[in-house]
């Protein structure tokens, strides 16, 4: 920053601390100094024209029918005051009142067109002038900001010395505004990357969209960022295009932020540039979609990650149906059937619904051939956290199977001023150049950065502009390379995608009568210890109901700091669920008086058993209910037989369905699931607790890869192919990390000498 730039965000930062201490709190002098700086540089370029706009007014016999663009007109800006205040004459005509002062004050604030008075209201600036006026403030932060020092206006001035203070230019008067913010924040210590995303890294993003293309751009460059915070990144993107000659008219600037002090300082940049700011908007993007009519051709963004968007969740849907059709994506499943699935991710991190929203937004192709950029900050669970199903896998597949990622790019650790952690920049498109097209390019540029001589914050680094050119000869080379720390790496989509695969084993079960697990069954299993605690405590009353004993039993899961439901307290002291115990439980005893103790080391014989001891003793117990004697007096042992669920004939739907959905062939059906046995297909029951998963890479077939990795291992497994689901993940450590061999004893032991020799050489004596 030059060094008159420089000097006027000094004195700027004084005022704070000079005017505002033991009035507002120090979190709270953003809020007061910006918007004082926004109206002194916007009062100083109407000053001019301020006679004029008078003048104009007094002929039309005031403002009531008066067209507003008569006034932008004489003003030659997107905005005016027909109020008769300027804040030098608030300062001139200020008397002992500060009543007085307030009121005029107001008045001048009222006189602004609705786009100033529209960043006054959020930032709720007529409360604040009410304080400094109650304190005996607000006169001395009007002196303090139209000293003659302070030049924002965009013509020469002297100070009282004599001395030239230069012109300043919007560029200028905008380099100003953001260090001021960028110190705010500081101070403030803003959460990681919230409004403020330092220049360098959208430097990079604005060069990454705009220069692989910036020979074929659109006659109208419509640039959106759905989470502008402070408006950096159009700023930053607006003057890209500038620079390599897009005329301003050209740029239509588009963003939508939720914080009302953010979004006024958003803004106020945009106002004291000269930029039209009618296309920002106040407002949630997950909850509000402002632009639904409308799309853009490139978009910047940095929104926030790693925080809870539960409360939004609840907008967004009703009575579990999503309404939102932005967050539903058309995805096949394993059997080659699309669906439209929600594809919202977890509660506690909503940043992918980001990439959603800008995905929505781009422009077809028949509106723009160029086709629309993106380029997006994300942290590194956007790549990979959430299994395959989940929102966060069916947005990467969605992005990778649609073609529409053309570069993430890993940034340096501690760019950003309250952050240090891995960040990374997608970018998106939907008009790939012909060599990239079914590519992904993944670049390392974890290192590509300069240090900073002064930390900011966690901001230790920065991306100077040599390093941003290399990230982007290397990103436009497109080539796997290795030079000046950065390293590319070129993927099929198919690269990232996995079949998630669930492998299957039987369940084998020991059967055997025993009078413990037959005393057992009359507890309910959800909770068995607060069954027998009930039936320690009250007996056969539990059969006729302990409702009176309701305040009693809460009394003591209070004083043992057990939380439990109404509803399960209810389930645990119903008198017909103990009933219906203790019948199933006499049931066991006369099965087992029938049956002995007998161990049987297949569960299919022990139930037929059961079954037909059941029938002779006319039993009056039905199936469902042998089955839960059965299986209480089972436990697992892989030396038992596996335990049949069904058989099955060849022509059986299920089996028919595997073949001609899948193509199985029939001799291998049992790797499927379906042993055959004479002329029949047994299916066995599935041990849950054996379940596996594999991740086979969609490029390998899935029988070939269990016959390698899972068969010789578990001679019993199969594989379970229809719940099979398609994932999607993008590790950087997977391809970019080197190991780094571990030391030698003898290295570190000549270390330790080493250092010892420096010190006392007690160490050494331990050695010898």
């Amino acid at each position: 920053m030059e060094n008159s730039h420089s000097q006027i965000v000094s004195l700027i930062w004084n005022i704070a601390d000079d005017v505002l201490r033991d009035v507002f709190l120090r979190g709270q002098y953003r809020d007061v100094i910006l918007p004082m700086v926004v109206l002194r540089r916007l009062d100083a370029l109407l000053e001019p024209t301020k006679e004029s706009v008078e003048a104009e007014i007094k002929d039309n016999g005031g403002l009531e029918g008066l067209d507003e663009g008569i006034l932008t007109d004489i003003t030659g800006l997107t905005y005016f005051n027909s109020s008769k205040w300027t804040l030098n004459r608030l300062k001139s005509q200020a008397t002992d009142s500060n009543d007085l002062l307030y009121n005029n004050f107001v008045e001048y604030l009222n006189g602004y067109s609705e786009n100033v008075r529209d960043v006054l209201k959020n930032f709720e600036y007529y409360n604040k002038a009410r304080k400094l006026a109650d304190n005996d403030r607000l006169l001395s932060i009007i002196e303090r900001i139209t000293d003659p020092r302070i030049n924002l206006t965009d013509k020469d001035a002297t100070d009282p010395d004599g001395l030239i203070l230069p012109a300043l230019t919007n560029v200028g008067m905008g380099t100003v505004f953001e260090e001021l913010l960028r110190k705010f924040n500081e101070e403030n210590n803003e959460e990681a990357g919230e409004h403020f995303t330092p220049r360098d890294a959208i430097s990079l993003l604005a060069h990454l969209i705009f220069e692989p293309v910036k020979d074929n751009l659109p006659k109208i460059i419509t640039l959106y960022d759905p989470a502008c915070g402070s408006g950096g990144m159009l700023t930053e993107g607006r003057e890209y295009l500038l620079g390599i000659g897009v005329k301003s008219s050209a740029i239509q600037l588009s963003g939508t932020e939720i914080n009302p002090e953010t979004y006024a300082i958003c803004k106020s940049d945009l106002i004291i540039k000269g930029v039209d700011p009618s296309g920002m908007h106040l407002g949630n993007t997950i909850t509000d979609n402002a632009f639904a009519c409308k799309s853009f051709g490139y978009m910047l963004t940095n929104p926030p990650y790693g925080k809870s968007w539960k409360t939004d969740k609840e907008k967004i849907y009703h009575d579990k149906a999503l309404l939102d059709s932005r967050f539903e994506l058309p995805l096949k499943n394993f059997a080659g059937e699309e669906e439209v699935l929600d594809s919202t991710p977890r509660t506690s991190d909503g940043q992918l619904l980001f990439i959603l929203e800008e995905v929505d937004k781009m422009k077809p192709l028949e509106y723009q051939p160029q086709g629309s950029r993106v380029a997006s900050i994300h942290n590194g669970s956007s790549l990979f956290t959430g299994d395959a199903g989940s929102g966060e896998s069916n947005i990467r597949r969605y992005l990778v199977e649609n073609d529409l990622v053309d570069a993430i790019i890993q940034l340096p650790n501690n760019i950003f001023y309250n952050t240090g952690i891995s960040t990374y920049v997608w970018i998106l498109t939907n008009k790939k150049a012909p060599k990239r097209k079914g590519k992904v390019q993944l670049i390392d540029a974890s290192k590509a950065f300069e240090k900073l001589r002064k930390n900011q914050g966690s901001r230790n680094c920065t991306i100077s502009d040599q390093y941003r050119d290399a990230i982007l000869r290397v990103y436009m080379d497109f080539v796997e390379q290795e030079q000046d720390g950065l390293s590319s790496k070129i993927f099929d989509g198919d690269d990232f995608r996995y079949y998630n695969v669930t492998i299957e084993r039987p369940l084998r079960l020991r059967s055997q009568f025993n009078a413990l697990l037959i005393d057992e069954m009359l507890f309910d299993s959800s909770d068995l210890d607060m069954s027998r605690w009930l039936y320690q405590t009250y007996g056969s009353r539990v059969f006729s109901g302990l409702e009176s004993e309701v305040p009693a039993i809460k009394e003591y899961l209070n004083e043992n700091e057990i939380k439990m439901t109404d509803k399960k307290l209810t389930k645990l002291i119903s008198p017909k669920a103990w009933d219906d115990r203790r019948t199933l439980q006499n049931a066991a005893k006369a099965l087992m008086k029938a049956i002995g103790t007998e161990v049987f080391m297949d569960y299919n014989i022990f139930i037929e058993k059961v079954t037909a001891t059941a029938k002779t003793l006319k039993l009056d117990v039905k199936g469902t209910a042998l089955n839960a004697i059965a299986r209480a007096m089972s436990v697992t042992d892989p030396e038992a037989a596996p335990v049949i669920k069904k058989e099955h004939k060849p022509s059986s739907k299920d089996i028919e369905a595997l073949q001609s959905t899948y193509g199985i062939a029939t001799e291998v059906l049992a790797d499927y699931g379906y042993t055959k046995q004479g002329k029949t297909f047994v299916e066995y029951e599935t041990d849950s607790d054996l379940r596996d998963s594999e991740k086979i890479p969609v490029k390998e077939d899935i029988y070939a890869y269990f016959q390698r990795e899972v068969r010789p291992y578990v001679s019993d497994a199969w594989i379970n192919l229809p719940p099979t689901k398609i994932g999607c993940e993008i590790s950087f450590n997977k391809y970019f990390y080197k190991p780094v061999p571990l030391r030698t004893l003898e290295e570190n032991e000549a270390d330790i000498r080493a250092l010892d020799e420096q010190s006392q050489g007690f160490i050494k004596s331990l050695f010898d």
